[in-house]
Order: C-alpha cells, then sequence, then structure tokens
C-alpha cells in the first residue's frame, strides 16, 4: 500500500512522493523558550516524530529541523520580570526542552536551530521581498503586502475579502492594509539588531522561513504544526516564502488535532494547560506519550486523569505480553507437535494492518489496536491448555518479539520493557546463576557448599528443590 498524506493544502490526503527519492526534509515549528511547554505542545512535537520514525521504517532518509523561538515579546517580558537576559531565559528553557524531549523518547532533530542566530539572513529576506515589491517599509517597520501574493489565504482556505471585513485599521496608520504582516519591527529595547530600517527585531512568521530555507532548501517535503498555526503563522510563512522563491516552498503541510480540556482549546492564553513536565511527574514518560498518539493525530484529543489511566492500564496489556514472550524465550524448548506456523501466520496478518493504518496518513489509533490485537491472540496461545514451548513455538514467538520491538518500540517509539519487570528479571537471572554455581559444587562433591546456597535462598524466600531434571526453585 502507499502512503498517503493528509495535505493541509489541498484539504485531501494525497499519495506521498518525495522530492529527492528515497529521502525525506522535514520542518517543525518549535517552541517560544519561555516557558516549559505545555502537554498540547507536546503533541505537536511527538506527531512529527512518530512521521520521522515511520519513514524510516520504510527506508527513507530524513532530515529534520526543529526551531527554537528565542526572541518575541512574551520572552522579553519574562526576562525583565526575572531580571536575566533574554539568552539566560532561552537557555535555561531550551534545556528543559531537551529533558522533556529525551523522556518522552523524541528521537534527536538533525538541526535546532535558533531565531537570534539568523537575523542577517532574515534581513537579506527582507530586503528580497521589499526588492520584489511584495513588502514595504514604513516609520521603520516592515510589512508585507499581501495583495501582492495573489494566492494568500490558500493554506487556510480564507478569502482575503473577509478577513478585512473583520480586521481592525491600526490607529497608526503604518500599513497599507490591516491584513499586512510584519516582517520587521522596530524597536529599541534589547534585544535588538541594527538594520537598513533602524534599530528592531524580526517578526515571529519570518523566523521560520529563514529557518526552514537555510536548513532545507528553497523547497522542502513537510511542514508540521498545530492545527492553531495554520491562520495566520503558517498562512504568513507560505505567502513570504513562496514569495521570495517564486515557487512552491513546502509539498506537505501536516497539522495535529487541539488537545482539549473540558471541551475547550488546551492554551497557555486561556490559563487551562498543565505543562508537560508536571504530567511527566505524576505518570511514566512512556504512558504520556502513548496517550498522545492513542488517537489519530488530527483528531482531539480530551486529557484528564482518568484518560492517562485507560492508557496505563492498556500499556501494561502489551508490556505484560511481551514480558511472558521474553521469558519464555529464555527456556529450553520441550518436545511436542505444537506448530508455531499459525502464529507465525496470525503475527504477519498483524504486521500488514499496522502497516496498513500508518501508510494510511499515519493512523496510530489503528496501528496501536493491532498490537493490542496481536498481544491478545498471543496471551490466547501460551494460556492454553495445549500450549508446550516446542522449537517450532519458540521460534514463531522469537519472531512476534522482534515485531513488538520494531513496530512498537522503534515505530511508535513505546519501550515495551516493565519497568519494575527488569528487576524481577535480574532476581530470576541471580537466583539461577546461583543454582548453577550450587549444581557445579555438587558434581564436584562439594556438598557442604551445595547446601550453603540452598539454605541462604531459602532464608532470603526462595525455595529449592532438587529433581531428576534439575534444579527448581520458587518463591515461598
Amino acid at each position: 500500500m502507499t502512503l498517503r498524506v493528509y495535505n493541509t493544502l489541498t484539504g485531501s490526503k494525497e499519495d506521498f512522493k518525495s522530492i529527492e527519492e528515497g529521502k525525506v526534509k522535514i520542518y517543525s515549528c518549535g517552541p517560544t523558550v519561555y516557558d516549559y511547554f505545555h502537554i498540547g505542545n507536546a503533541r505537536a512535537f511527538v506527531v512529527p516524530d512518530i512521521i520521522k520514525r515511520y519513514l524510516e521504517y520504510k527506508g527513507y532518509q530524513v532530515t529534520h529541523v526543529l526551531n527554537f523561538t528565542d526572541v518575541d515579546d512574551k520572552m522579553i517580558k519574562r526576562a525583565n520580570e526575572e531580571g536575566v537576559s533574554i539568552q539566560q531565559l532561552a537557555d535555561r528553557f531550551i534545556t528543559a526542552f531537551f529533558e522533556d524531549a529525551k523522556a518522552l523518547n523524541l528521537k534527536k532533530a538533525d538541526f535546532y536551530p535558533r531565531a537570534t542566530e539568523h537575523i542577517s539572513e532574515m534581513i537579506d529576506m527582507i530586503e528580497n521581498l521589499i526588492k520584489q515589491g511584495y513588502a514595504y517599509e514604513s516609520k521603520g517597520d516592515v510589512y508585507f503586502r499581501i495583495k501582492s501574493f495573489k494566492e494568500y489565504g490558500k493554506l487556510s482556505k480564507q478569502k482575503v475579502e473577509d478577513l478585512e471585513v473583520g480586521a481592525r485599521v491600526e490607529v497608526s496608520g503604518k500599513k497599507e492594509n490591516p491584513l499586512d504582516f510584519t516582517l520587521w519591527k522596530i524597536s529599541e529595547e534589547d534585544p535588538m539588531w541594527n538594520s537598513p530600517w533602524g534599530v528592531g527585531r524580526p517578526g515571529w512568521h519570518l523566523e521560520c522561513s529563514v529557518m526552514s530555507r537555510k536548513y532545507l532548501g528553497d523547497q522542502f517535503d513537510i511542514h508540521t504544526g498545530g492545527v492553531d498555526l495554520v491562520f495566520p503563522h503558517h498562512e504568513n510563512e507560505l505567502a513570504q516564502s513562496e514569495a521570495c522563491c517564486g515557487q512552491q516552498t513546502v509539498n506537505y503541510w501536516i497539522h495535529n488535532g487541539y488537545i482539549n480540556i473540558d471541551g475547550e482549546k488546551m492554551s497557555k492564553s486561556l490559563g487551562n494547560f498543565f505543562t508537560t513536565r508536571e504530567i511527566l511527574s505524576k505518570y511514566p514518560a512512556k504512558v504520556v506519550r502513548l496517550f498522545l498518539i492513542a488517537k489519530h493525530y488530527r483528531s482531539p484529543i480530551n486529557f484528564s486523569d482518568q484518560e492517562l489511566e485507560n492508557t496505563a492500564t492498556g500499556l501494561a496489556r502489551l508490556e505484560n505480553v511481551v514480558e511472558k514472550i521474553r521469558y519464555l524465550l529464555q527456556q529450553e524448548p520441550v518436545t511436542g507437535e505444537l506448530d508455531g506456523a499459525e502464529l507465525k501466520k496470525l503475527a504477519e496478518k498483524k504486521k500488514e494492518k499496522f502497516i496498513a493504518a500508518m501508510d494510511d496518513d499515519f493512523n496510530t489509533a489503528l496501528a496501536i489496536g493491532a498490537l493490542y490485537e496481536l498481544a491478545k491472540e498471543v496471551n490466547r496461545f501460551v494460556n492454553s491448555d495445549q500450549f508446550k514451548l516446542t522449537q517450532s513455538v519458540k521460534e514463531a514467538l522469537s519472531e512476534i518479539d522482534q515485531l513488538f520491538k520494531r513496530l512498537g518500540e522503534d515505530v511508535l517509539g513505546i519501550k515495551l520493557t516493565n519497568e519494575a519487570s527488569k528487576g524481577q528479571q535480574l532476581v530470576d537471572s541471580l537466583v539461577e546463576l546461583l543454582l548453577d554455581v550450587r549444581e557445579e559444587a555438587r558434581e564436584k562433591q562439594e556438598y557442604q557448599l551445595a547446601d550453603q546456597i540452598r539454605d541462604r535462598l531459602g532464608e532470603l524466600g526462595v525455595e529449592v528443590k532438587d529433581t531428576p531434571q534439575g534444579s527448581q526453585w520458587k518463591l515461598k
């Protein structure tokens, strides 16, 4: 099945075809680093991570750029309140971003550009737009002339005439049109930079156009972000980029849905948000990650403790099955006629279902469902009265274990090892090691040492029983 992607630009699903065969370039709008990112932002970072992981699974070489907006009115306000520099504030929250991103198991991007590192390129783009008639200077500010870009509104499906009706004309009268947006803002407050139009700083929309162009070129494959960025941010970004480059710059615009609380979009402006850091202090990071991908990325998610508890329960089911498989793989096979061929066929069908779901616009909801179905069937198989761990069955379980690793851990980024079980596995291994030492002692007729090991294990709550098939143990 061909990978199909919903493109906001066309409003439909399209067959995915990369610009350069075997390679994909992705740009993701990153955080404005004046605070910890909230759980709604986290979804906008996890979605491109899933896209990147799946494209790599399909054999693509992916180049991923995620930017940091480190100059902004909110940042200036926060820095002034705390009595620190903009750079100190940015450094602190960029460090925090990487800590939270690591917890969520986000693969590292290839580039993490900061807006303040690209001021000269921003000035160059503005000069280019002025030269072509797409922008104009007015009393130290520079604006993009939207009437000059005939396709303005094509991403958000809005008409300029309708937008103008609701726009309020600025009292200053600096703009030719109330919808013209800022490329350069005059300012005498730090941080500020010299420019041909006076001292100031760049507009927010300009930053992404410049950074995506620098690291990915005039045209790239995928641009991601939350649906709240479609207008005006991405609409303006598209306009200035295409005006500057004279061509379509992004082939596929991919936007994830909101996270809602009580039916309202989660946002800092509404004050109804939780930072990812707060959520990670209450729930395991992999539960949070699974919660963020449990529904299709374009569907809204309702955030609640109950939803996270349900996610934790579902994850535990997967972990328990994987733990059971890995325990069985450590055991010696027995003789018998039980064939693992049907189990292999079942696993292959679930793999095909997983891939079909991901090929259909990265439908993680159905993909996760396929893994749950596989886990249920494995449980049914190994818990049946006829179950025997024959060599054929063990080979089938080994293939399924690899399938869970490849699809669950590599593609979805969900580690399926129960952290609590790691300790138990270590205990089991240490007991087995001691029993091996005891068996060697018995073979050497060192019975006093053998009895000592048995007795000490007994004191620790481990009952050892010698049988014709060897030593067996269980917890008392």
